[in-house]
Order: structure tokens, then C-alpha cells, then sequence
């Protein structure tokens, strides 16, 4: 399984509603409740409201908080710096310089990974018109082998 495989791609955003239970967010999000439930204990999640008989009721604010995190996740930002943003966040504005170092770093990160990941591509392309070549097939992006 692949980083990618292992970040859920959002569902549609249930629409005209205001409060949202952990499993319309766990469809939402792609997420387990059990996960929902872990982002709350360690920090990752902001204060998640509770109805009168303590279900867990979501709003929008906290699916926009979701979505971040799921972007952070995509990107290989490690949980600890996930949750030390989310308590900068909670902190206020006077962590700003902050969150701007600790999201700066990791865009220097993604963009390491990016080239280097661009660097295997471009040994797999030449790899696969070189094969291609020898086979007297023409390479060319989604090719795929003659015993496919």
C-alpha cells in the first residue's frame, strides 16, 4: 500500500446541514470513527461538539478541519507536527511565525520528496522507451507490456 492508497479521497459534502454525526464525518472523511475518535484524544481535532445526550455533532468548520488534515496526511507531515499545528491553531494568532516555520519546513520536505520522485519517474521512462526500443514497440505514457 502506497501513501496514496492509504489517504482517503473526501466524499461529497452532505449539504443543508449544520450538525453532522461521527459516521456522516467517517463517510465524509473516508476515516474509521475509531480514528475520528483518536484525532479528538490526542489533540488533532478541535473541541467536537455533543448533543444533549453526548453524541459527537460535527459542523462544517470541523469537515474544513478534516480536510487539511487529510492534505497534511497526503503529504507525509508526521502526526506529532500535525497535532503541535493544531495547538498552535487553538493557540492564536501570536503562533503565526510559528505555523509559517513549521509549514515552511515541511514544504521544503514535500518538495525534496517531489524531486526525487520525479528523478525515479524520469529512470522509469527512459527504462520503458529503451524496452520499448528493443521490443520494436512505441513507449509512451500508460504503455503497457504485449502479455498485459
Amino acid at each position: 500500500m502506497t501513501v496514496i492508497d492509504s489517504v482517503p479521497v473526501p466524499a461529497a459534502r452532505p449539504e443543508g446541514r449544520e450538525r453532522y454525526t461521527i459516521g456522516e464525518v467517517a463517510d465524509y472523511a473516508g476515516l474509521s470513527a475509531h480514528t475520528l475518535r483518536w484525532y479528538e484524544r490526542i489533540g488533532l481535532m478541535p473541541h467536537v461538539d455533543r448533543s444533549h445526550t453526548g453524541q459527537r455533532r460535527y459542523t462544517d468548520r470541523d469537515l474544513d478541519w478534516l480536510d487539511l488534515v487529510g492534505k497534511l496526511r497526503l503529504t507525509g507531515m508526521p502526526v506529532a507536527d500535525m497535532v503541535r499545528y493544531a495547538e498552535m491553531v487553538r493557540e492564536g494568532d501570536h503562533t503565526v511565525v510559528d505555523r509559517l516555520r513549521l509549514l515552511g519546513a515541511h514544504r521544503e520536505d514535500v518538495r525534496r520528496r517531489i524531486a526525487e520522485l520525479q528523478s525515479t519517474l524520469d529512470v522509469l521512462d527512459h527504462k520503458i522507451d529503451r524496452y520499448g526500443e528493443l521490443c520494436g514497440l512505441q513507449a509512451a505514457p500508460g504503455f503497457t507490456s504485449p502479455d498485459s
